[in-house]
């Protein structure tokens, strides 16, 4: 046994791994996630003396460095030297999506990890993504820990953000012991974090210098527990993720619950079906800094890849061949909106675009359902279109976009809500819908929400006005101006 578990005598007790942490950090869009990871990455010396220091390393995509938006989740890992322990501490960090469309990667990233850090704008305060993300965190039990970034923009109403948030626990309904919640004041950009409100103020103003992101680490440390097994429990390792090598073909991100995996071991492959099946580990990995690293075993709280299963899915589990025991499925909210996506029919087909076919859009159709839990793909009357069904119009925007730049033609439906049948009433999907906008628009802007049926929930604020609207999801189809 290592030094960094809890000693115990008896088979079957619980240990916990005080070496490693498993954190997740959820925002709205553009609250300054990717920022502080790229900030944490820096301080931990995760960019060698050799190596160029790269700005938002984690949006790795062209659509997520165009749009300036994080559209997978994906996860990072840094050693940081806790100097109070004198241990050195492992942190996977998976960064998420803070559109409402990628709540499907949310979702999965939270099954990966032990605690999340809500990140919150210290000028915009919380937004729907915040409260949405904040919903799921709380119905998984996980800890929270607040910090308020961009301290230093100009407009920032710190002590106000900080009272908004201690709302938004209460109207989702929190448990008490869930809002005694630490909170970290940052900037994420410039790399420092304090724990005392005065003294971040004092740092804007330049009456002294920030020094580091070490507090927020701390209380990282503190506040997140680290991952707990049983003594002496067989394999379970849940497949919250999927991702392809070109060299390997499709690799699973497994969090491993309980036991070791270890390359070249069969394993009970507990399938989505209910079938168990039997496979084999071809490789093993465990993310170092933003590396893949190849690693002979990977154990209880780690975050690994495995190559060799071909056919693997989410939320599938991997166990041990003498005790099968699968883990529950993961679940995501229903898709909101559908969309017909088929061949170009046109006259000009084949002028932008090599991949023409029917049975090829199909195929990359197949594809997306492997890793994207949220869309849905279902036949029509027309062999050569489907219906997409999806969370929103940015996320089958996305999807256009992407089999566009793969050299795919299509032809695109318009987008139609989907809706629900409830004890014989129809149901349809609604959003929340917050917009900022100066005094003299106001008139404008509610003028224009109310022919879209919106029904507003709350107003506040001055010169800026904060407007809080529920709308059905068909009246913000196109919604732009």
């Amino acid at each position: 046994m290592s030094s960094t578990e809890t000693p115990l005598t008896d088979s079957g007790a619980v240990s916990s791994r005080t070496d490693i942490r498993n954190l997740a950090i959820v925002a709205h869009v553009d609250h300054g996630k990717t920022t502080l990871v790229d900030a944490m990455l820096q301080q931990s010396g995760a960019f060698g003396a050799h190596e160029e220091v790269v700005e938002r390393v984690m949006d790795s995509g062209d659509l997520e460095k165009e749009k300036g938006i994080t559209i997978l989740a994906k996860n990072t890992s840094l050693v940081w030297d806790d100097k109070a322990s004198g241990e050195k501490i492992t942190l996977n960090i998976v960064d998420t999506p803070g559109h409402a469309d990628f709540g499907g990667e949310v979702e999965r990233a939270l099954t990966m990890v032990d605690g999340i850090v809500l990140l919150v704008d210290s000028a915009e305060g919380p937004l729907p993504q915040t409260r949405f993300v904040l919903r799921k965190a709380l119905a998984r039990d996980l800890p929270v820990i607040l910090a308020i970034n961009k301290i230093d923009r100009p407009d920032a109403r710190t002590a106000e953000v900080v009272d908004e948030v201690y709302e938004l626990f209460f109207d989702l309904d929190a448990r008490e012991d869930q809002v005694e919640f630490p909170i970290v004041y940052c900037s994420g950009r410039d790399g420092w974090a304090t724990l005392d409100l005065d003294e971040a103020h004092a740092i804007v103003k330049g009456e002294i210098t920030g020094k580091d992101l070490t507090p927020f680490v701390n209380v990282l440390l503190g506040s997140i527990p680290a991952p707990t097994y049983t003594e002496g429990a067989p394999l379970q390792a849940w497949v919250t993720n999927l991702d392809s090598s070109p060299y390997l073909g499709r690799l699973a991100l497994l969090r491993i619950m309980e036991g070791e995996i270890k390359k070249g071991q069969s394993v009970a492959w507990c399938k989505v079906d209910g079938t168990i099946g039997r496979a084999k580990i071809a490789e093993l990995f465990l993310t170092e800094h933003l590396e893949r690293v190849p690693v002979n075993s990977a154990r209880q709280g780690d975050l690994a890849a495995i190559a060799g299963i071909e056919d693997i899915f989410i939320g599938e589990t991997l166990a041990d061949l003498e005790h099968p025991v699968a883990l529950p499925l993961i679940t995501v909210d229903e898709p909101a909106l559908s969309m017909t996506i088929g061949i170009n029919t046109s006259p000009l087909a084949g002028r932008e675009g090599k991949k023409l076919t029917a049975r090829l859009v199909k195929a990359r159709l197949d594809q997306e359902l492997i890793g994207n839990v949220s869309i849905r793909v279902l036949p029509t009357e027309r062999p050569d279109a489907w219906e997409v069904q999806a969370r929103g119009e940015l996320q089958l925007a996305i999807l256009v976009e992407q089999m566009r730049r793969e050299g795919f033609e299509l032809t695109v439906g318009k987008p139609i809500v989907l809706t629900k049948e409830i004890d014989g009433k129809v149901h349809e999907p609604v959003e929340r819908v917050t917009i900022d906008v100066p005094d003299e628009y106001l008139g404008a802007v509610t003028q224009l929400l109310a022919t879209r049926k919106g029904r507003m929930q709350n107003m506040g604020g001055s010169g800026w006005v904060r407007l809080d609207y529920l709308v059905p999801a068909r009246g913000l189809i196109g919604f732009r101006t």
